[in-house]
């Protein structure tokens, strides 16, 4: 009896099947760039927060908590510009030069009244300190008869979507992009070929030596505060924009996550608070783009609990040792 002879016939994949495959990667690939896009958007924002951060703690050893209600205040400032002259570039460009005077003023008040009587003491009482001008900053707005404790529309310009292929940016992502590439290389200019950076520098690595060589660190410190909060000002109305509502508590979340940023690039590291940001913007929009935007926070706060675990000085900050 003769056997059937089986023959082994090549595997054709189906052409309907390959399309489908291709498609659903190209698919992928898209979103990928576009949440991308977004988390560099979101990113700046968080590095402009995180370098207010990393300087005042470069300087004086402070967790300044009250930064985010800084972003608060300049929120609201450029609010009632943006108001007033209306929602266009010449308005917007008002609304920068108004927020960035207020709270620079709010940022060196604070400072001289709160934090300068208290620089000898231990860190404990001005991290306290801090979280007290937060909470009086936040309740201030609230009582305010022109501001309140409800929710106010932030007038933005009208939303432009440019396409870059399969990929679509808008003006407001493109603004708040190239804003805060542009004050960031006016802060790294600053700080490493001006004089007073250089004097920022000093008083950061030794105050008192500092001190001794004619350097007035009390002046440094406070123009370290202004700074910040100029960066600060110019965080809170780009967060306005690219989320058009704002309130006194608003500033509580995007500092909390400028704070991880700042310790994930290595506090009191400049280049470490600008790359902190990027990666804590990249992840938390990722993971709203592929799990859910219910994890977006728990993300951003399990990267600080891993840094902390595995290298608690940050990626680009450095171990001090301590002469005994």
């Amino acid at each position: 009896m003769l056997l059937p002879r089986y023959t082994r016939q090549p595997l054709i994949p189906d052409p309907g099947f390959v399309l489908y495959i291709d498609a659903r990667r190209l698919v992928l690939l898209t979103i990928f760039i576009q949440q991308l896009v977004n988390g560099l958007s979101l990113g700046s924002i968080y590095a402009l927060i995180a370098l207010g951060y990393t300087m005042v703690y470069g300087i004086v050893k402070l967790i300044n908590f009250a930064h985010g209600e800084i972003l608060m205040v300049g929120a609201y400032t450029a609010y009632y510009v943006l108001r007033t002259v209306g929602a266009s570039p010449l308005g917007l460009a008002l609304a920068f030069a108004a927020a960035m005077i207020v709270c620079g003023i709010t940022g060196i008040t604070i400072e001289r009244f709160a934090y300068r009587p208290l620089r000898s003491s231990p860190r404990l009482n001005s991290l306290i300190t801090a979280i007290a001008m937060s909470l009086i900053l936040q309740n201030g707005v609230r009582v305010l008869p022109f501001a309140g404790p409800n929710p106010r529309q932030f007038p933005t310009m009208d939303t432009i979507m440019v396409p870059f292929g399969a990929v679509s940016v808008s003006n407001i992502q493109i603004i708040v992009i190239t804003v805060s590439i542009v004050l960031m290389l006016i802060l790294n200019y600053i700080i490493n070929w001006t004089k007073t950076g250089k004097a920022m520098r000093a008083v950061s690595y030794d105050m008192q030596a500092a001190s001794l060589m004619g350097i007035s660190v009390n002046r440094i410190i406070a123009f370290t505060f202004a700074l910040g909060s100029v960066l600060a000002a110019a965080g809170g109305i780009l967060y306005a924009t690219a989320y058009p509502q704002i309130e006194p508590t608003m500033g509580a979340m995007p500092g909390l996550k400028a704070f991880v940023a700042a310790v994930l690039g290595g506090i009191g590291s400049v280049p470490g608070a600008m790359l902190g940001g990027y990666i804590l913007g990249v992840a938390e929009t990722m993971t709203k783009g592929f799990l859910s935007s219910q994890f977006a926070d728990a993300i951003s706060f399990s990267i600080l609990i891993l840094i902390l675990l595995v290298k608690p000085t940050g990626i680009m900050g450095q171990k001090t040792r301590v002469k005994v």
